[in-house]
């Protein structure tokens, strides 16, 4: 299965706890369709441990991973979140945003 989104585009969060933030891909899992945003950070928290980084435990914020469903590309053009087709142009299939038309990189 193709994905439509890939590392280096900038996405916008339509679903879940952290609706409406905006953010770089900074990974793509295709086995388990998810995406890694930087910026998108969500609270871990973590117990009291032996030889850790954080003995004492306590909250902190990592970049966890999403579903890709929860995602739509930014179109550049615009800023605002577009579906994303492919169409041939000479011999390559290019991807573009469907509401300038615009072709993506």
């Amino acid at each position: 299965m193709k994905l439509k989104i890939k590392k280096g585009d900038t996405v916008k969060v339509i679903s879940g706890a952290a609706v409406g933030q905006q953010g770089e891909v900074l990974s793509v899992d295709k086995k388990n369709n998810r995406v890694t945003i930087e910026g998108v950070q969500m609270k871990k928290h973590l117990k009291p441990q032996v030889s850790q980084e954080n003995p004492d435990g306590g909250i902190i914020d990592i970049n966890k991973s999403i579903h890709i469903s929860n995602v739509m590309l930014v179109d550049p053009k615009t800023g605002e979140p577009t579906r994303v087709g492919r169409k041939v142009e000479g011999d390559k299939i290019v991807r573009y945003a469907k509401k300038s038309g615009e072709v993506l990189s």
